[in-house]
């Protein structure tokens, strides 16, 4: 076994651990050495140095890097150190080395095995700890130089903040020897709190438990705590919620030592961030049936309309966690479609066979050879304007691409004989008052209008995703950053929200359950008012709302609603096989009464009159009113 140079120096201070056990053992022991000789002692302790440190390479310990070293190796060292005694014990009795001899030497191995250990805490403890205030206390850069072989510098880098850890339990644990041991990590330990009374007034590596009480504020104010973190396994959304309410009001930040969002869940590993708006949507959260998910995407071609999206780019990396055969991107926009391309080959690498294609769903010829190169199983179709106050300036180009691009996919999806075709949809198509919303009613009915299709044609309904290109959050945070107003429509307005990650999820889930012609709507929860979403936004980023950062109503925009809703009054909704997924019971239109609202529709685009494509989609579409209205 090829030894590193660090394992050749350990074997060094070993070997001195040794002398200095024998000589201190012989000293204290009353020994007559002179009565059997010299030299047959240490020819024994020899015999017993050989198989200590055989024993030693033969479990590994000095193939271990001992800087992180656990209670596992500890326990392997003990292991082979008794195995060595035991030996040496045998070797005794086979040369009939006399009896008096035997307790010194078992004496010199546990104290050998003692000081062994000792030095090797010693050396975690000095380098998980360089940047505390022991260090500062002992002093000991030039005797760790020289005992241990490893010069370890105080921390030079920015300084840390003191981080409070809410839950002294293992997690909380496991969090604050994380962050003592990472010397470039951002926070530093100074205290827990905790509500179990066994616990409080205790301590953990030296950091004191706190009680969770009316004194945490003072607490905070007297350990300069900048950040309470929360390290509590099973963070519901209610006890997320209920944490916020009770320590925002200290005036210091919020952050959570919790697992990987959805997009990287099969990496079983935690991660430190900060508590975000999607921690206070008082809902639980979604998980899909994964087993049944995956077996149905495993193995199948799978095209992505608007890969490069929001929504496209999310439902991209869960299926590239499924094992695809193939997994094809299609999207005009080249920037963000690079930018998911280049982020799954980073993470598959090989293992996935990722294709990318550059074209807009409106060209109808280019698309038709697409599909033709990829010959998809799965198709989900995630292109489309979805910009309402844009779109209501646009009318003639929002029917031209989420109409007319909509049809030529689901015509495509025929041609080729997909065996299913997945289209995204909005709230907003629900008694549309907007353009957008109108042209994805369009949508919806002509993936229903192919029922007698080969191809299973299903739609998806969902309200807004947090995060989403376009979303009310992004654009609040830029303006709480450049130091406010938040500018609201109307402070009444409420809407659904999702995670993009747990909208994509029950996507594709509805994906794999669908049948043929059926709208499935996604349980979105309770409406959320904007006014409480932009008022908490403004408290995650450090500010009070109307006292730092003020809140601006504006005036509903056109096309705008106060309230949206899921389904459309008077249809039915049935529960599937997942409480979260309904199917939408509409009746939907033939292919001859869908042809002739695209007849309207196309006489108007070829005319590229604004105010005529607005009217043939209220013609195309009896509910659209075109008005901002309230829909109670």
């Amino acid at each position: 076994m090829k030894l590193h140079k660090h394992s050749l120096q350990l074997i060094k201070y070993d070997l001195a651990l040794l002398f200095v056990s024998m000589s201190a053992l012989l000293m204290l022991m009353d020994i007559r050495v002179s009565k059997f000789g010299v030299r047959e002692f240490l020819l024994y302790t020899a015999v017993w140095g050989i198989f200590l440190f055989a024993s030693r390479a033969k479990l590994g310990i000095y193939s271990h890097i001992w800087r992180y070293g656990n209670a596992a190796l500890y326990l392997r060292l003990i292991i082979a150190d008794t195995l060595a005694g035991f030996l040496a014990h045998l070797y005794a009795l086979g040369t009939h080395v006399p009896q008096i001899l035997s307790p010194a030497l078992v004496g010199i191995g546990l104290f050998n095995l003692v000081l062994s250990i000792g030095m090797r805490l010693t050396y975690q403890y000095l380098v998980d700890n360089a940047s505390r205030q022991s260090w500062k206390i002992l002093q000991s850069r030039k005797l760790a130089k020289d005992l241990l072989g490893v010069d370890i510098q105080p921390d030079t880098e920015k300084p840390k903040t003191n981080a409070a850890i809410v839950g002294a339990g293992r997690l909380g644990a496991d969090l604050m020897n994380e962050l003592l041991k990472n010397r470039r990590a951002e926070y530093q330990p100074c205290c827990f709190i905790e509500v179990d009374p066994e616990k409080i007034g205790r301590q953990i590596n030296g950091i004191r438990i706190y009680a969770e009480d009316d004194m945490t504020a003072s607490l905070a104010q007297s350990l300069a705590i900048d950040t309470f973190i929360f390290a509590i396994s099973d963070m519901t959304v209610e006890r997320r919620k209920a944490f916020y309410d009770r320590y925002q009001p200290f005036g210091c930040k919020l952050a959570i030592y919790d697992y990987p969002s959805v997009e990287d869940f099969k990496k079983d590993a935690r991660r430190l961030r900060a508590f975000d708006i999607e921690d206070l949507l008082f809902r639980k959260p979604r998980y899909l049936m994964e087993s049944q998910v995956e077996n149905y995407y495993r193995g199948k071609t799978v095209l992505v309309t608007g890969g490069g999206g929001s929504i496209g780019s999310e439902i991209a990396r869960q299926l590239a966690a499924m094992n695809p055969k193939r997994l094809v991107l299609l999207d005009v926009y080249e920037n963000a479609t690079y930018d998911i391309q280049q982020e799954l080959r980073s993470g598959y690498g090989g293992n996935l066979n990722l294709a990318v294609e550059i074209l807009s769903i409106c060209d109808r010829g280019q698309l038709d050879k697409a599909f033709q190169r990829i010959r998809p199983d799965i198709v989900f179709h995630a292109a489309a304007h979805k910009h309402v106050p844009l779109l209501e300036k646009n009318v003639v180009e929002a029917v031209k691409n989420n109409v007319f691009g909509t049809l030529n996919v689901a015509d495509c999806c025929e041609k080729y004989d997909v065996e299913k075709a997945v289209m995204i949809s909005t709230d907003k198509a629900v008694n549309p008052t907007s353009v957008m919303g109108a042209t994805k009613r369009v949508c919806e009915m002509i993936f229903q209008s192919r029922i007698d299709s080969k191809t299973n044609f299903c739609c998806t309904r969902f309200g807004n995703v947090l995060g989403s290109r376009g979303s009310v959050v992004p654009l609040f945070r830029k303006q709480i950053e450049a130091g406010g107003p938040v500018t609201l429509t109307d402070k009444r307005i409420t809407r659904y929200f999702m995670t993009i990650p747990e909208a994509c999820q029950l996507v594709l889930q509805a994906g794999a359950l669908s049948k043929s012609g059926e709208l499935y709507v996604l349980d979105m929860g309770e409406p959320i008012k904007i006014l409480d979403l932009a008022e908490a936004l403004i408290r995650l980023m450090g500010h009070e709302p109307y006292k730092d950062i003020d809140i601006v109503e504006i005036g509903l925009r056109p096309g705008e609603k106060l309230y949206e809703e899921l389904h459309i009054q008077g249809e039915s909704c049935e529960k599937t096989e997942n409480d979260l997924i309904f199917v939408e019971k509409d009746t939907p239109k033939t292919r001859a009464e869908i042809a002739e609202k695209l007849a309207v529709l196309q006489a108007a685009v070829e005319q590229n009159d604004e105010i005529e494509a607005k009217q043939a989609l209220k013609t195309t579409v009896p509910s659209f009113t075109g008005d901002a209205e309230v829909v109670e």
